[in-house]
């Protein structure tokens, strides 16, 4: 019996955290980003087998941007993979880790235990690997590590809930949300082994490393809105990057010296894009998508995230979309009856 509820209970207090992390939910909502604090999980859904989707499916509801007026030609396929959550039994207790080429091809299943959470998933600066966070219990998750030929390293053990581990660019170590009861979420670092955890910043989540490792960017509420700051990889003090309105968390950081980030209300969020002193913030995504969880390509010309201009409305309508970091050339790389959320690039 305890190993049962271990499996299939479990309780996540914490409402900032969860609305950050581009969570989808399996009842009606008015977003499924807007979610309970508890879950009561009263049954176990027959087991789905994965089955490949079809990526050449033409979509006659994608709104487009007007092409800038001097757009940079850029012919070439979009490279590298995209680890993501597969919600393939439609329920947040059986999320899955799926991965898959970054023009929507070789579509594959990477974690293997079916009604287990994993989520947040990040792709090794080798792409080689991922990295991602596993239920383990009441009140703790654990971060993994997969090779994409299916070795699972355990990197933590009840350290607590732990979630969004991102790799640093040099592979040495771990960024990470970490979070317990009645306690603030905190920026932790861990070396790449698991060994030597510690806290960076006391108040914060969603990290995200700076294309030269020195730096960590996160979202924290702790001057009393949810905003982006940028620290030391060693700590001190955080520094604001500019002021929003109704950001969730979820960023990235690309080579080229530039943000991506999501804010809005409920099913009216959208990505913006800006320099990454916080100048230059634009809206990127056409309106009306509900857009949000983006992540770079390792090149900073693209950009993967969640949408649902397909399935608006629809709680388990989210599919991974990509497009030019200028607005154009929007593809949708996903189409299930479920929830696929939370991309992450990699090479």
């Amino acid at each position: 019996m305890i190993i049962f509820m271990r499996k299939i209970f479990f309780f996540f207090p914490f409402y900032f955290l969860l609305a950050s992390c581009n969570l989808p939910f399996s009842q009606a909502t008015a977003d499924p980003f807007e979610i309970a604090t508890q879950m009561a999980l009263t049954g176990v859904p027959t087991h789905v087998q994965l089955t490949p989707v079809a990526t050449d499916k033409a979509s006659t509801h994608i709104p487009t941007l007007a092409p800038p007026s001097s757009p940079t030609p850029n012919p070439a396929v979009p490279t590298g993979q995209i680890a993501y959550v597969c919600q393939i039994f439609k329920v947040q207790y059986g999320d899955q880790i799926c991965i898959m080429d970054a023009d929507g091809s070789n579509q594959r299943r990477l974690t293997t235990e079916d009604y287990t959470r994993h989520f947040y998933p990040s792709m090794a600066p080798d792409g080689e690997s991922v990295i991602y966070a596993q239920f383990g219990g009441e009140n703790v998750y654990d971060i993994y590590e997969m090779t994409l030929d299916g070795q699972v390293s355990q990197r933590t053990n009840g350290m607590g809930i732990l979630t969004a581990p991102e790799i640093s660019p040099d592979g040495s170590q771990i960024a990470f949300t970490h979070g317990a009861p009645l306690e603030t979420h905190a920026i932790w670092v861990i070396d790449r082994d698991g060994s030597n955890p510690h806290q960076i910043y006391e108040a914060g989540w969603d990290p995200t490393w700076s294309p030269n490792g020195e730096e960590i960017l996160f979202a924290s509420d702790f001057n009393g809105t949810v905003q982006m700051y940028i620290i030391s990889a060693e700590g001190g003090s955080p520094r604001q990057v500019n002021e929003m309105d109704y950001l969730r968390g979820r960023t990235d950081w690309s080579p080229r010296d530039e943000i991506v980030t999501y804010s809005g209300k409920a099913w009216h969020r959208e990505l913006y894009l800006m320099n990454d002193d916080g100048s230059n913030l634009r809206q990127i995504t056409p309106s009306g998508g509900n857009s949000q969880g983006p992540s770079f390509s390792p090149d900073g010309n693209w950009v993967a995230f969640t949408a649902y201009f397909d399935h608006y409305d629809n709680i388990h309508g989210c599919e991974i979309y990509i497009m030019r970091t200028d607005g154009t050339d929007l593809r949708r790389l996903t189409d299930n009856d479920y929830c696929d959320w939370q991309p992450r690039w990699g090479p």
